[in-house]
């Protein structure tokens, strides 16, 4: 990348160039230097708001798409046992069974060794490398993946799902941890979305990739569903050394050959742009009083909260759209796994439309109430429109798109909000974690008995949206007070005398 020391020249208002993030707001980046809340780098003035567009461009190829399959293979394996089941593995493990319930005994379990070893995660992620780290988690539940298709009986299941929990508990904490290194708060919002986004295409398509490896029906005596499990694994496998190969590190970890993409003065400025927008770029020596100093926020617990009513939903249409669409609306298996791909369409559309809005007009809390609104209109129609197939398949679309949009929502409501490498680590594994019991929720709620009409999971699942407008309203109050008082010069918030909070 071409840089000029002669800066004086670049100290011109911001042009139309649309390609630029910071054009995209209004102003170029070095009328930032004036009113940003860190400290100012001189070396940020040889760079043109061209250059570092073409920067944040080249970091953008390198990590958000790599880390958006790996986590799409997360979503997929740990999502699909609604495409085996009804592929086949209710009745050969006899599942159907409703004391307990089987299927939502296994579903459940993984979310418990989950949130157990969450709480690490972020600081294993510092301690080996995001690539050795994440990558071998990536590697290790892959082949635990490829032996449920080994399975001969539902507790062996319970088993291995109660291991999956344990290796997907550090890598999604980990990936949130290392994106919001990379860039500045209102450049977060459309790559949080672009992140979910790949990774839903597990969800997605999922069906419809179950659908095919259906069709390996007898294949090596065989049957389908377990062929799901199977290629699924080594799939994950495959990705985990991609990870291995291409995932980066954290900018300050300049000894680390993984950004040598970069050159030396572009880290130097990534960090200075970070430092410049909320002076932690910088990694501070570890201690646990720093690490749990996190828990002494209440507002970290809120966005847990929002977080785990966001997943609640998701993670409940996740496991059970499938099974939904065939047993509760009537469509055949082939027809029910390939309905599910065209709400998660929808919702990528929604997901890139609030991350754009958010970033363009520094907005966060609008985005998440706008979200969980269109969920629970989405909800109403699914529950209370019974007897009229389209119009309850057409209300899957807005609970699909208000639950998944709101995952990256929240993810960047924290991410503005919040200062300090360690309080961040910490926030990004409640978050979480919060997700996590989100998940629980989200695995139990929608039982076989409440077919064909689910009305009790889907009054939760409206109850957890409510929950999120209530919390988000909370936090716009007590924003906008400490904003005015911070103005005023009564309070310093965040630890930074210029730090606004972003409602």
């Amino acid at each position: 990348m071409a840089h000029n020391p002669e800066s004086d020249k670049y100290f011109v208002a911001g042009n139309d160039d649309e390609k630029s993030s910071d054009h995209e707001k209004g102003y170029s980046h070095h009328d930032d230097a004036a009113r940003a809340p860190g400290a100012y780098d001189p070396i940020i003035d040889r760079y043109s708001d061209e250059d570092v567009a073409r920067l944040l461009r080249k970091i953008d190829l390198r990590l958000i798409p790599l880390c958006g399959v790996m986590y799409c293979v997360s979503l997929l394996d740990r999502t699909n046992l609604s495409n085996a089941a009804i592929a086949g593995m209710t009745v050969e493990l006899n599942l159907a069974t409703t004391s307990p319930d089987r299927y939502s005994v296994i579903t459940l379990v993984f979310f418990i060794t989950y949130v157990l070893f969450q709480p690490p995660t972020t600081i294993l992620t510092r301690f080996f490398g995001p690539r050795i780290w994440l990558a071998t988690l990536t590697l290790l539940w892959g082949a635990t993946m490829i032996g449920f298709g080994f399975v001969q009986d539902w507790k062996t299941l319970v088993g291995l799902r109660l291991i999956l929990g344990t290796l997907e508990s550090g890598f999604f904490p980990g990936v949130v941890y290392l994106l919001s290194t990379w860039y500045r708060r209102y450049e977060v919002g459309k790559r949080y979305s672009i992140f979910y986004l790949i990774g839903s295409v597990a969800s997605a398509f999922g069906g419809i990739l179950a659908f095919g490896l259906m069709q390996m029906e007898g294949l090596a005596g065989f049957r389908g569903w377990r062929w799901i499990f199977i290629i699924e694994g080594i799939l994950t496998c495959l990705v985990a050394g991609l990870g291995y190969v291409f995932l980066v590190s954290f900018p300050d970890n300049e000894k680390s050959n993984s950004i040598h993409f970069i050159s030396e003065d572009e880290r130097r400025l990534i960090i200075a742009r970070v430092n410049q927008d909320r002076s932690d770029a910088d990694l501070e020596k570890f201690t646990v009083k720093k690490w749990l100093g996190g828990a002494a926020d209440w507002k970290v617990w809120a966005y847990g909260l929002c977080f785990g009513c966001a997943t609640t939903v998701s993670y409940a249409l996740a496991y059970f759209l499938p099974i939904i669409l065939n047993l509760g609306l009537g469509f055949d298996t082939g027809t029910a796994q390939c309905l599910v791909a065209p709400p998660y369409v929808f919702a990528a559309m929604i997901m890139i439309l609030t991350g754009w809005f958010g970033d363009k007009y520094k907005q966060r809390g609008a985005c998440v109430a706008f979200n969980a609104v269109l969920c629970i209109i989405g909800l109403a129609v699914m529950g209370w429109a019974y007897g009229d197939t389209r119009a309850r398949y057409f209300g899957t679309f807005f609970a699909t798109a208000g639950a998944n949009a709101n995952v990256p929502s929240v993810l960047t409501y924290q991410a503005n909000n919040i200062r300090g490498q360690w309080k961040r680590a910490f926030c990004s594994a409640t978050l979480v974690g919060g997700g996590a019991l989100g998940g629980i929720v989200g695995s139990t709620v929608f039982r076989s008995q409440d077919r064909p009409t689910y009305v009790p999971g889907l009054s939760v699942a409206m109850g957890s949206q409510v929950v999120i407008l209530i919390t988000v309203a909370i936090l716009t109050v007590v924003f906008k007070s400490q904003n005015k008082k911070a103005d005023r010069g009564e309070k310093i918030l965040e630890g930074l005398e210029e730090f606004r909070y972003t409602a």
